[in-house]
């Protein structure tokens, strides 16, 4: 990842653990993508509920590149959102 963005010069990480928030999101986001899965699956004619389980966690496990960049995409919102005056381009 960029240390800061190209064209507007933010800077991603702005002090040590700053994404650890992005975790929480991640992991909220996983639950819920894993469980729609699961669901969707079960729901099918046919699928016990084990079954569901493995084939949702192998279909999941193609989608963690794309959470794991999201979940901290939407903590550097949800961040801006709280406290938009640290945010200018010097990082400060």
């Amino acid at each position: 990842m960029r240390s800061a963005c190209p064209a507007c010069g933010l800077v991603f990480e702005r002090e040590p653990g700053y994404f650890t928030g992005a975790m929480v999101v991640s992991y909220l986001i996983a639950v819920t993508v894993y469980a729609a899965l699961v669901l969707i699956l079960w729901s099918l004619p046919g699928w016990r509920v084990e079954l569901a389980l493995l084939v949702a966690a192998a279909l999941f496990l193609l989608t963690v590149p794309s959470i794991f960049r999201y979940s901290r995409v939407i903590w550097m919102h949800f961040d801006h959102a709280v406290d938009p005056e640290q945010h200018d381009a010097t990082g400060t």
